[in-house]
């Protein structure tokens, strides 16, 4: 494209432009060419994801165990469990209390305290330690619970053959607070110092201040040969509160009295273990308190037969004496109906009675401190899962007291508390009873009621008759009292006789090698290889924010609206004389390009041109331009002068070889005349006239009168006069040149300039203060693979030239060269 002249063009007061804020193309590139730390953290990250998955990641397992709930079954409270259920109610109620009791705290503390599971297994390799499930060690630690222990403070176990282990202890981390598990509490003792390392035998105790324990032969000899063992110690509530949190309990979509059970940890063998003990437990437990319940019933019963038997044969006698001595055998005249009826609701009374009474006894049992005599609510005809399940946790509460009895004072806080709770929970249990004293005392009333109206049939009866009558109904009220025990009798010893588990494991809990469920390997890997190569690239988008310099030619010509003169590439030689010495390269092909275009800056006469270069700041390639475009103009034939009026900072002299002994400076003061300051160059048509000496006030020397007439008088010799002058962004000397001359050019290097450094020189040339303004885009590296298209001429010949047979083509550029070849192949 050859810009043309478009200062008639702007309008007078045209709006600044304003460069975007993030260059989308720029970064992209960018990428692409910082590819290989993006390889290089992608690498990292896989060797790091590989480290963490082998060596670091605590694999979580999962294991699950079936079980059918089986309906129908009766009441009974659990002993050491907190939450009991009772079968036959309506919906899935028998299975909502199953997992609460599977969920709660007293039944997992049971499990906990009877299987020991306070004690964590682990083993531990060069880097990893691997967590063990207890059957997997090849000896268990059983600890002294009278004995105060320290709790997560490993233990670590090393074989020395012969049933003999070597027991290690850390180096530091011994505490004088330690752990009681009969009070699980936490006392302090007097300091001491770490124990020595001990080698010990099986069953041998192993006593330090802060541990009891021995070591006992794990029976099942497992196949895992270990080098060390290593054994935690953890609090009953950690215990039990890390088992709660790692346990779920769902129900089957098809079949809600099917119950699914899951448990996760770090050892698979844990929780298959776990569950298949855990139920197991709980069912041998509910065998064990079913029995216990119906004894308690079937002995109550039994006292009461006797009772009941002794009433019955004394009604009986009486009965007998009237007969005998009265002569009444029977009542002529009976009204049948009546007496049957009266008959029947006595029998209910009877039997409503008996429920009372043993409603009674379990009030009673509940009341006292020992619940083992608890008889079963079936003996009243009562079935209450709530009532069952404040019972079980007035036990384990009970029980607790018992434990916490032999440690603590009767007075002290952990005593009153107990209390509290079991005062609270009896209040629950006798809430639960009170309900049902209601409904009898309803139901008695209503009975007593039918039968006094009932009575009132019986008044027109004679004396004698009515006492024959009273004595047979006293009869007949005890044998449906004794008839009903006896029907309570048979059917708990019929219970008694086949009792077994109400609950039907269908699948147990298996090692199948479930993989883990957690943590997320694949995830984890592409989280860390991502991560790290979101590094560089938040690095290169930090930078591409922070970084302000003009980079794309595009956009510069678009916010600032000025013409392109040419665009430059990469000097890679070792001055600045690149037309004369390799006038055969693409960089010279492109200042002969600016020369060419430089005509539609000015007006096209016959007279003298005077071209000024500038920049905004120094080391744009100021002063390489000029040196440049003055060579391409002598060697045209043009008469050419180069002007180096940059006279804070001199620069032209070295490149042509020149003594800048004397030079502008000198002849502005007076010194010498203008035949001693110009020089003759290896380019007939081109002179050079250097800054000289640097002086004290370079401003006044510019902008004054002396060398306003300087210009003057080289327009009268020379074709193009070329000033070097000093950059605008620092000072304003080459604003006051531009009034002379012919043409400007504007220097702005490729990723050097800053875009604010323009902002006032678009001011004054839209404002046009300024005018036959032009761009030069300096230092442009093909390297970085932009393709503006401005054709040829213009810095994008790399390879086409003698002087660039050497140059080699970016991998990108060949690649895609390569790729389009192969396409275009007919």
């Amino acid at each position: 494209m050859i810009p043309e002249n478009t200062e008639a063009n702007i309008p007078a007061k045209e709006k600044l432009g304003t460069f975007a804020f993030f260059d989308i193309e720029h970064f992209l590139r960018n990428i692409i060419k910082n590819w290989y730390w993006f390889l290089l953290m992608f690498s990292l990250g896989y060797f790091l994801s590989f480290i963490y998955s082998k060596y670091y990641a605590q694999r979580i397992y999962a294991s699950e165990l079936s079980l059918s709930i089986s309906n129908n079954t009766a009441s009974y409270f659990t002993p050491n469990q907190s939450i009991n259920f009772i079968w036959g109610q309506t919906g899935n109620q028998d299975g909502i209390f199953l997992k609460k009791l599977l969920l709660s705290r007293t039944h997992n503390e049971y499990l906990v305290k009877k299987l020991d599971l306070f004690s964590n297994y682990s083993t531990k390799g060069l880097i990893k330690a691997t967590y063990l499930d207890k059957n997997d060690s090849p000896v268990f630690l059983e600890i002294d619970k009278t004995h105060l222990q320290q709790v997560n403070y490993p233990i670590t176990l090393i074989p020395k053959g012969g049933n003999k282990y070597e027991v290690e202890l850390p180096e530091e981390g011994q505490s004088t607070y330690l752990y009681s598990f009969l009070g699980e509490g936490f006392e302090n003792i007097s300091g001491f110092e770490r124990p020595a390392n001990k080698i010990v035998s099986l069953n041998q105790w192993y006593t330090t201040p802060n541990l009891r324990f021995k070591l006992v032969q794990n029976p099942q000899n497992p196949s895992i040969k270990l080098e060390n063992v290593i054994i935690s110690l953890t609090t009953v509530n950690d215990a039990v509160n890390e088992i709660i949190q790692n346990v779920g309990v769902s129900f089957d979509k098809e079949i809600s009295t099917i119950m699914i059970i899951s448990k996760r940890g770090y050892n698979l063998n844990g929780t298959v273990n776990f569950l298949n003990m855990s139920v197991k437990e709980l069912k041998k437990k509910r065998v064990e308190d079913q029995n216990m319940v119906d004894e308690n019933t079937s002995d109550y019963i039994k006292e009461n037969l006797v009772k009941i038997r002794k009433k019955l044969d004394s009604a009986a006698n009486k009965l007998n004496d009237l007969k005998v001595n009265e002569g009444l055998y029977d009542i002529t005249n009976r009204d049948e109906k009546a007496l049957t009826e009266i008959k029947d609701l006595e029998k209910q009374k009877a039997e409503l009675i008996t429920k009372i009474n043993s409603l009674n006894s379990v009030r009673s049992s509940v009341a006292s401190s020992n619940l083992d005599n608890l008889i079963s609510l079936n003996a009243a005809g009562i079935e209450d899962g709530m009532f069952s399940a404040t019972v079980s946790e007035l036990k384990a509460l009970y029980l607790k007291r018992r434990e916490l009895a032999t440690i603590y004072q009767p007075n002290s806080a952990p005593m009153r508390e107990i209390n509290r709770l079991i005062n609270e929970s009896r209040g629950k249990s006798d809430g639960s009873l009170r309900k049902y004293y209601g409904v009898f005392a309803d139901q008695l009333q209503a009975l007593n009621s039918k039968i006094s109206s009932s009575e009132g049939d019986l008044a027109t009866y004679p004396e004698k008759e009515r006492k024959y009558l009273d004595v047979e109904r006293g009869y007949n009220m005890i044998e449906a009292t004794y008839n009903t025990l006896l029907t309570k009798q048979n059917e708990t010893s019929i219970r008694v006789a086949s009792n077994k588990s109400d609950i039907t494991v269908i699948d147990p809990a298996k090692n199948l090698g479930q993989g883990p469920i957690a943590p997320n390997i694949s995830r984890a890997k592409l989280l860390i290889i991502g991560f790290l190569m979101l590094i560089p690239l938040l690095i290169i988008l930090l930078r591409e924010l922070l970084d302000n310099k003009i980079r794309n030619v595009k956009e510069l010509l678009q916010v600032t609206k000025m013409p392109l003169l040419g665009v430059i590439g990469n000097n890679s030689h070792d001055n600045n004389l690149t037309v004369l010495e390799q006038p055969k390269s693409s960089i010279s092909e492109a200042f002969r390009g600016i020369r060419a275009n430089l005509r539609f800056l000015h007006n096209q006469d016959n007279q003298s041109k005077v071209i000024l270069i500038t920049s905004s700041i120094g080391g744009e390639g100021k002063t390489y331009v000029s040196i440049n475009i003055a060579s391409v103009l002598g060697l045209s034939g043009k008469k050419t002068i180069l002007l180096g009026m940059d006279l804070r900072k001199p620069k032209i002299f070295g490149d042509f070889n020149i003594d800048n002994k004397f030079g502008i400076s000198n002849y502005l003061t007076g010194e010498v005349t203008i035949d001693q300051i110009i020089n003759k160059t290896r380019i007939a048509g081109l002179d050079v006239a250097t800054s000289g000496p640097i002086p004290p006030n370079p401003s006044e020397l510019l902008m004054g009168e002396k060398n306003i007439e300087f210009i003057a008088e080289l327009r009268k010799i020379y074709d193009f006069i070329i000033i070097d002058s000093p950059p605008v962004g620092l000072v304003a000397d080459s604003f006051e040149l531009m009034k002379y001359s012919d043409a400007n050019v504007y220097v702005v290097r490729h990723e050097y300039t800053e875009k604010y450094m323009l902002k006032m020189i678009m001011e004054k040339y839209k404002n046009q203060e300024i005018k036959h303004l032009g761009l030069i885009y300096n230092d442009y590296s093909v390297k970085q693979g932009y393709g503006y298209g401005y054709g040829y001429g213009y810095g994008y010949g790399y390879g086409y030239f003698d002087e660039d047979k050497n140059y080699q083509e970016p991998w990108l550029i060949r690649f895609s060269n390569k790729l389009k070849n192969l396409f275009t192949r007919n």
